[in-house]
């Protein structure tokens, strides 16, 4: 009901607030700094200090190469090379075609940041150094919308979850977040047109802002900040996070004559083509009996494509239909349009409904963020040193 407070553990939906609610917030004003603001930047601080001491002590007797390699290999690789020379790629690159399945906003901003920084390695671990410095802001803020005290809360939980090596590592994530958390956050704060921008931002970066996109279109549907306090006038900015998508997809047929050819190279270099569920959980499951090497890799991709089921079940449940707008596309795009389980555990950075779920039931409840430390923290430092010494984790 409108005028109850969420249950323990519940983000409280934008409607919960009201339309008074939201127009005296705007009319007081807010202040720059949150008060949560300092908390979350000293956990992201130490968390980068913490891992970077792991980092090297994970490194004696398995990898020798610089820091700047270890946090840059595979995917970054890739980000580089395009920042570097376009999507053809460098005259030595043999699988070149592939680089179209990666979107061009990270290269781009490396691109642009190559007139200061000429070193495309310390590049892009810079960007994800900072990115992850507003992603805590934004999180803890988040939280705090929901309910006050909880920021650093969620925020812990964030960064000592399995796979938080990647916002130390030269991948998208790290951007991305620092994009699509603000623009839900802007969202629930009834600026529309402000978190429009922030999302078509990201849907420069990933596919996933797409997803971002349909989860704001639900919450300005439902929320009472959204269409029963604005109607429709604010409703053609929601369209603002596809152009960037259609532009790429143009971009692309002029080049190849295939709209979908970023699906297309992912499907054939990445075997990411469309399976039955089932069947997908089976192929996984075959190459974690099969592949002693990335077993384990493979076992944690099975057990995150475990929770995202179980948490869009839990939103479905709680009714909250923007997060469930936001991550059932992402369920079929990791659990069915792929032949395996592939970055599952790295997609679950993105799913915030997770960590402020952790967090605001750890506010009320210490032994159930306990209990979720006591799993999350191990495998994390586990993944750092996997990640930093060359083995693959997602």
């Amino acid at each position: 009901m409108s005028g109850s407070p969420p249950r323990t553990g519940e983000p409280q939906t934008a409607g919960d607030r009201g339309p008074e609610a939201g127009r005296g917030a705007r009319a007081a004003g807010r202040p720059l700094v949150h008060p949560a603001d300092g908390n979350a930047l000293l956990i992201w601080a130490f968390w980068q200090v913490a891992a970077y001491i792991y980092m090297m002590l994970a490194a004696p007797g398995r990898t020798d190469a610089p820091i700047l390699d270890r946090l840059t290999p595979w995917d970054s690789e890739n980000f580089i090379a395009i920042a570097q020379y376009g999507y053809d790629g460098p005259p030595d690159m043999p699988d070149a075609p592939k680089l179209v399945a990666f979107f061009p906003g990270l290269p781009l901003l490396l691109r642009v940041l190559s007139t200061v920084i000429p070193d495309y390695d310390l590049a892009i671990v810079l960007v994800s150094f900072v990115a992850s410095a507003v992603v805590a802001v934004a999180l803890a803020r988040l939280s705090e919308s929901y309910r006050e005290g909880t920021g650093t809360w969620t925020v812990v939980a964030f960064f000592l979850s399995p796979f938080a090596v990647f916002m130390l590592a030269g991948y998208s994530e790290a951007p991305f977040l620092a994009l699509a958390l603000p623009a839900w956050l802007l969202a629930r704060r009834g600026r529309w047109e402000a978190a429009a921008i922030c999302a078509a931002l990201a849907s420069t970066i990933r596919i996933t802002g797409l997803f971002l996109a349909f989860g704001l279109a639900v919450r300005f549907l439902v929320a009472e900040n959204g269409l029963r306090e604005r109607g429709w006038r604010s409703a053609p900015w929601l369209v603002l996070p596809a152009v960037p998508v259609a532009l790429f997809m143009g971009y692309l047929w002029a080049r190849t004559g295939d709209l979908f050819a970023w699906q297309h190279a992912q499907a054939q270099y990445w075997g990411r083509y469309a399976e039955w569920p089932w069947q997908v959980f089976l192929n996984t499951w075959e190459r974690s009996v099969n592949e002693e090497v990335l077993r384990t890799s493979y076992r944690e991709e099975m057990i995150a494509a475990g929770v995202l089921v179980a948490l869009i079940a839990w939103r479905v449940v709680r009714r909250d239909w923007p997060d469930v707008a936001y991550l059932a596309p992402q369920a079929v795009a990791l659990l069915v349009m792929s032949s395996f389980y592939m970055s599952v555990g790295r997609a679950s950075l993105l799913w915030w409904p997770l960590y402020l779920s952790v967090g605001l039931t750890g506010s009320r409840r210490p032994w159930v963020f306990m209990a979720y430390l006591s799993v999350a923290a191990p495998v994390m430092a586990i993944n750092v040193g996997n990640f930093t010494t060359g083995a693959w984790v997602g």
